[in-house]
């Protein structure tokens, strides 16, 4: 599985954004009035995945630990270090691919809204709070990207120490 390129979720994030705004350009009249609280379940999302990344980082580093340490749960006084179930691992990297794409699609529509409503602030009444709802779109959106992508990164697998060849280490 290879990770997120960045210039894949930027492309498409552009994309969108010209895309939504012609769209928008074209039938902002009849658009139904866009309420703040419209991005707010990609915030839920981000949060989610900022949570899972955060407490999946911790298991995995207290995993690897124990490893090193060679501690094992029938030690006394050794700390229970609930292993992490590979298949959770790999479903959570599958999981924040698919978010990180999502967040860069609502990233462009979003921006492509307020491409278009913003300069029309000063013109047009309801301009101004679709601004509002099209930035707290722009940053939810943006905030889910970013959490997928953190959960994506702790879902990788160190390289082992037995893999590297010589020379590619530390000098000695």
């Amino acid at each position: 599985m290879r990770p997120v390129s960045r210039r894949d979720l930027a492309v498409v994030a552009v994309g969108l954004a010209l895309a939504s705004w012609l769209v928008v350009r074209a039938t902002y009249g009849s658009l139904p009035p866009l309420r703040w609280w419209l991005p707010l379940p990609l915030a839920v999302l981000a949060v989610a995945e900022a949570l899972g990344a955060r407490t999946l980082q911790s298991r995995l580093t207290a995993e690897r630990a124990a490893r090193r340490g060679g501690q094992r749960a029938a030690e006394p006084g050794a700390p229970l270090v609930r292993p992490v179930e590979p298949m959770l691992v790999a479903r959570l990297a599958v999981l924040a691919q698919a978010s990180a794409y999502v967040g860069a699609v609502f990233a462009g529509v979003w921006a492509g809204v307020l491409l278009h409503v913003a300069p029309a602030v000063s013109r047009l009444e309801a301009a101004g709070s679709d601004t509002v709802t099209a930035v707290v779109g722009v940053g939810c959106a943006l905030a889910l990207t970013g959490a997928a992508l953190w959960l994506e990164s702790v879902c990788r697998v160190p390289p082992d120490r037995d893999d590297q060849r010589p020379g590619d280490g530390v000098r000695s």
